[in-house]
Formats: C-alpha cells, structure tokens, sequence
C-alpha cells in the first residue's frame, strides 16, 4: 500500500518559507508519494511566534486568528513547526472559550468562526500514515544512519495545552523502522535558546554547543529536529569543534524514499551533511 489519498490544507509558517525552504520542499516531496496533497491557505500570515505574544497579547491573538479565519472549514489544517501548531492552537484554544472574542473577530474578518477546525501537526499525520500500513516497503533504507532525535521544547507545552498529543517517542520509532539507529541522549528536549538568539546571544551559544556536544557525546553521526527555529539556531551558534549535520526531520523521511532526495536541500545547510549521506550510500558521491 503507498496510496493514502488525502487532500489538507496547510499551513507552512514563516521559518519554511524562507530559512527553511528545504524542510518545506522535503515535506512536501514526502506527502506527494502518498498521495497527500497539500494546499497553502491563501494569504496566511505570520503566527505570532517568537515575540508577538510576549509583548502584545492582542496582536498574537490577532495574528495567529487571521490564519484560522483564513484556513477552508472543510478540510485539517496541517502544521509542522511546532512553534506555529503552538500558537494557532492557544489562539483556537482562547476563542473557544470566549462568545465574545468569536464574535468580535467576526466581525473584524468579516468570517464565520469555525470552533472545529482540525489542527493537524505533521508528527500526528505520520501516525495515521504508518497506521495504514504506508512505511512497510521503506524498512532498512536510512542503512543503519546513527541519529540523535531532537524535539526542542515547543512540544512540551505549557499546561493550558497538556491535553493535546505531542509524539514524543515518534522521531526514534520512525527513523529505527527506516533502518535508522537512534542513539540515547539526555538534550532530546532540552532549549536550544532560540528566542534569546538575537537578545542574548551568549545564552543561546551556551545551550546550543551544551546539546551540540550531548549528541557528539552520544556517538551520532547527526541531529535530527521537529523544529526548524531550533535546527537554523543549533548551526548558527554552534562552535567549530562542535559541528554535526543537522537534518529536517522530513528531509531523512525524503532520503527513505530511493532517488527522491534533492541534493539541493543540503547545499543549504550551514553543516555541510553530504558527507556522511554519501558514507552511509543514502546519495552518490561525487565524482571528479
């Protein structure tokens, strides 16, 4: 079976738009074998993420509403930056709860609020794949990759939102199922300080090289993240004697898909990771 046949809209955020254009373009890539169609929501804005919510709680929720507003009633709206399936999630979650903000944005959108509107993230998606039974021919082809899961903290949530799924568990389950090896390693979830890249640096220097050498530490050969704030934050801020490839999550999902990969997307790495693809045989080496 390889056909799943669905049709979503979606959601790719700021960071997939642009730093992360190859997190996206591998995502995509990776649906699309399936049959998962994919539709960006038409003029969809920024969510808020980052700073908005901390210095003006009314404009976050006015951001991340817009996008509700925005997204079609008759289909799930897929996210994959956790960081954005956070806030479009607090800001359902906050009108929801309230007649009155329904009401006045409305009348502000000029729209029907949509109360059930499914928020899809991409990991939930995977789930419902591997229950149809869609990675069973993919077994074995990441040939033994030794991968270091990295979720960040955008999962965890704060306690308003503990009810919701956040997959844990799932980064390793699917890379080992792949053919993958994912290694043991104590920062899986830690900070990497992404938010205090540009205010306070020399934090987010220290958190970032404190994971960096964890994964190293460990005996991975690279990183992979749900996140791709924290995988542009980790090459940024890390050390030279700490360097390892970091990958999108979907760009390995693409690599098990034989002949698929784009070398494209690593040439957009700031750590170069075709080397350890071309060892592992997961693209050709370069020929002179």
């Amino acid at each position: 079976m390889r056909s799943m046949k669905k049709e979503l809209s979606y959601f790719p955020g700021c960071s997939l738009a642009t730093t992360a254009k190859e997190n996206n373009a591998s995502l995509k890539l990776f649906l699309n074998y399936f049959d998962i169609r994919l539709t960006d929501i038409q003029d969809w804005n920024c969510c808020g993420s980052s700073s908005t919510h901390s210095v003006n709680s009314k404009l976050a929720l006015s951001l991340a509403a817009r996008n509700l507003f925005l997204a079609p009633q008759d289909k799930p709206l897929l996210i994959a930056c956790p960081g954005c399936f956070l806030r479009l999630g607090q800001a359902r979650q906050e009108l929801n709860g309230s007649q009155e903000k329904q009401k006045e944005y409305e009348k502000h959108f000029a729209k029907t609020y949509n109360p059930n509107l499914k928020l899809l993230h991409f990991f939930e998606l995977l789930v419902q794949m591997n229950n149809n039974g869609l990675f069973k021919n993919l077994t074995g082809r990441l040939n033994g990759l030794k991968i270091a899961p990295y979720y960040g903290c955008m999962l965890a949530r704060p306690p308003s939102m503990n009810k919701e799924k956040n997959h844990y568990g799932l980064i390793e389950k699917t890379m080992d199922s792949l053919g993958g090896e994912s290694v043991q390693w104590p920062f899986l979830s830690s900070c990497c300080g992404t938010f205090l890249s540009v205010s306070r640096p020399e934090i987010a220097e220290k958190l970032v090289n404190r994971i960096m050498q964890g994964a190293i530490q460990s005996g991975a050969e690279c990183i992979v993240t749900a996140c791709a704030m924290c995988h542009l934050n980790l090459e940024i801020r890390c050390r030279p004697e700490n360097r390892l490839p970091i990958f999108h999550f979907s760009e390995i999902l693409s690599l098990a898909l034989e002949g698929k990969a784009s070398k494209g997307w690593f040439k957009r790495h700031l750590i170069d990771p075709e080397p350890i693809l071309q060892q592992r045989q997961l693209i050709p080496c370069q020929t002179s």
